[in-house]
């Protein structure tokens, strides 16, 4: 069966996300719906390499993973980690589960790649960028259609996504709620690693953090002795106007003061000013969206620009 096969009235039927994913496999990755589960797992060599390719992520995943297990295990779901090209290099899960997990490629060095795999948590939001949950039929290959997944991208401390977490299930839940929640949790994860990495990579430099943000990524930036921003993650980025241009010049040479990279007065300003934006001008809604007082932000107004403290 192929996807000219499918019936129009299915494809209809399918989340935005879910049916821009089937057009993937059936248009530009020529994906058969009856392919076969991809048997190819990495050798313990292959695994430990791609394990050594996540760097500080890896270094401070393990916590984070186990309390993850730990809020989705009452559910009979499985956690998995892949980097960004949706390899499992992490996992997970009760004993109880091992062998359906294996046989399900729920395992430390699978490929979940959308390109590889069809439509799934894990290849399709490293995909999209933004979290997707896959239920059963929705999944592309037939093969895979008694699985139930939600997967999250997550940044790493240079502004990149640095892989997915995932929350799978080969338990039957007909509804999907269950999967429907998972997402909300998988977000909080996705962001407390963001943070502890961004911590772990910039620990002998001074973090701020630049409101809470409302996506998947938290809006930090790091700031070297003279103040002058040398880290940002990807919401910070964003809310900043720094183009992903300049990740190798901010993260890694951390001495340097590249070229465009605002000072923090400019990076406070511009955040402030968009906060003002995005209220109204109204103060008191962007002390909230801040997470200042009204006073604080007068007296930032004030420092910044003196004719906006009138």
């Amino acid at each position: 069966m192929n996807s000219i096969t499918l019936s129009a009235g299915l494809w209809s039927n399918l989340p935005p996300l879910i049916r821009k994913s089937w057009r993937r496999c059936a248009e530009d990755y020529g994906i058969a719906t009856d392919s076969r589960l991809n048997t190819d797992i990495l050798c313990a060599a292959e695994l430990r390499q791609a394990r050594e390719h996540m760097g500080v992520t890896m270094k401070i995943a393990d916590p984070e993973l186990d309390r993850l297990h730990g809020i989705v295990s009452t559910l009979d779901y499985n956690v998995l980690l892949t980097d960004p090209a949706g390899i499992v290099v992490a996992r997970r899960g009760a004993p109880l589960f091992e062998k359906g997990c294996r046989r399900w490629h729920l395992w430390p060095g699978a490929n979940w790649a959308e390109s590889v795999a069809g439509t799934n948590g894990i290849g399709t939001c490293l995909v999209e960028g933004q979290p997707v949950t896959v239920h059963r039929d929705e999944h592309w290959c037939t093969g895979l259609r008694y699985l139930t997944c939600s997967a999250v991208p997550f940044y790493g401390p240079d502004g990149c996504v640095a892989g997915a977490l995932d929350a799978s299930s080969i338990r039957s839940d007909p509804s999907g709620r269950a999967a429907l929640m998972m997402e909300a949790v998988l977000i909080d994860a996705a962001r407390r690693l963001e943070r502890r990495s961004f911590l772990e990579a910039f620990r002998n430099k001074t973090v701020l953090l630049l409101g809470d943000g409302n996506g998947i990524s938290l809006p930090m930036i790091a700031l070297d002795d003279t103040r002058i921003v040398v880290g940002a993650t990807y919401a910070a980025r964003s809310l900043l106007g720094i183009e992903n241009t300049d990740v190798a010049s901010m993260c890694f040479d951390l001495g340097a003061r590249a070229a465009g990279v605002p000072d923090f007065q400019e990076a406070e300003r511009t955040v402030i000013e968009g906060a003002l934006a995005m209220v109204q001008g109204k103060i008191a809604p962007a002390a909230r969206l801040l997470g200042v007082s009204r006073s604080t932000l007068y007296r930032k107004l004030k420092a910044l620009n003196p004719s906006h403290a009138s």
